[in-house]
Formats: structure tokens, C-alpha cells, sequence
């Protein structure tokens, strides 16, 4: 039998690595079909999950990314949803003005309570946690400890190999370019998906 296998998806950690490339097409990718090519071929993909939240305050990227999330639950993947924290800084140069920054919030936490659950409710056979955040290590060994015979994985996102020494290996640009979602997703019941312009391919 096939080991099952689900993929545990850090959002912004991805993203911002992504990001990274310069090629913003890139984050039109389709997150089932790129788990689907970490895998190999004793394995069989049984869920994905992308854990994420909304920057609400900033309504072009608000659109985009909801969008976005509704475009991967079409293709199966489960989002999950956390928060962004508003924080009041003091800008310690000349300035000494008080300024209002955001933090995500969750995410973490809800990663590592989903890859336990998921464990002992024996949910997978085998799981890949794709981040490079090293505060996720300790869920992840926890996991091993806690549930037996249950293997779990740490896939760093592209080009963040090296932020996590624990990383089994890492992304490559070439299997998100080749795991792109299309321009336009019809949705079942639903009015179609289409990709924001600012995630269309080069013409070059």
C-alpha cells in the first residue's frame, strides 16, 4: 500500500521565498500538483494543507490573495486561516514617532496542532512540513516521539535550505514552474477563478 501523505504548507515562509526569484508568475503556483511532485512513488498525496492569513489592510493584496486561496480549494487544498496582529512601534532614528506594524499570528501554532492531531488520529503515514521557520522543528520532533511509526519531513521552501539545518531538502524553481495553476478555474456551483495580471507569465 501506498504511504499516505500529507503536505504542510507554511504560507507567508513560502511565499516570501518565492518572492525571492523575481518571477512573480511563480505564485500562481498550484500547491496539490507541487506536493504531488515532492513525492515519490511509494507515496500517495491524501491532503494538503496551506496555512496563511489575510493582510486585510492592504485591499489590492486582500483580493489578490483571496483569490488565490479560493483557486487552491478548487484544486483540494485546505486552507487554514490565522490572523495578523496590529503592534504600535517607536521608530528609534531622528524621527521618535510611534508607528503601527503588523505581525502574523497563528500560524505556527496552528501547523503544529493540526501536524499532532492529524498524527495520532493516524491521518498520514508520512508528512512534509514545507517552511524554513525554525520555531516549527520542536512540533515536528514532538510529532515523531508522540506517534509512532509516523515519518515527518521538513522541506525548506526555494533557496531557504540553509535557514534550517534540519530542511531533508529544499524546493526547486524548476517544479513550481512546472506546477502552475491555469489562467482561469471554473469552480463547481461558482463563477470562474481568474489569475490576477499581476501573476501572468512573461511574454518573453
Amino acid at each position: 500500500m501506498p504511504a499516505r501523505t500529507i503536505v504542510y504548507i507554511d504560507g507567508f515562509n513560502f511565499y516570501h521565498a518565492v518572492d525571492d526569484l523575481g518571477e512573480p508568475h511563480l505564485k500562481w503556483v498550484d500547491l496539490w500538483a507541487l506536493s504531488e511532485k515532492l513525492l515519490r512513488a511509494d507515496q500517495q498525496l491524501v491532503g494538503v494543507k496551506y496555512f496563511t492569513a489575510y493582510a486585510t489592510w492592504r485591499p489590492a493584496s486582500y483580493r489578490r490573495h483571496q483569490r488565490y486561496v479560493a483557486a487552491l480549494e478548487a484544486r483540494g487544498v485546505t486552507p487554514v486561516i490565522g490572523r495578523f496582529k496590529a503592534k504600535t512601534v517607536r521608530c528609534h532614528a531622528k524621527c521618535r514617532q510611534n508607528y503601527v506594524t503588523h505581525e502574523e499570528k497563528e500560524t505556527d501554532v496552528n501547523i503544529g496542532v493540526h501536524l499532532m492531531a492529524d498524527a495520532l488520529k493516524d491521518r498520514f503515514d508520512r508528512a512534509l512540513v514545507i517552511s524554513a521557520d525554525t520555531d516549527l522543528n520542536s512540533a515536528v520532533a514532538l510529532t515523531r516521539s508522540e506517534a509512532t511509526g509516523k515519518r515527518v519531513d521538513v522541506v525548506a521552501p526555494p533557496g531557504r535550505k540553509n535557514r534550517n539545518s534540519v530542511a531533508l531538502f529544499e524546493v526547486t524553481k524548476g517544479k513550481i514552474r512546472s506546477s502552475l495553476l491555469p489562467p482561469q478555474i471554473q469552480r463547481v456551483g461558482g463563477s470562474p477563478i481568474v489569475r490576477p495580471t499581476e501573476y501572468d507569465p512573461p511574454t518573453w
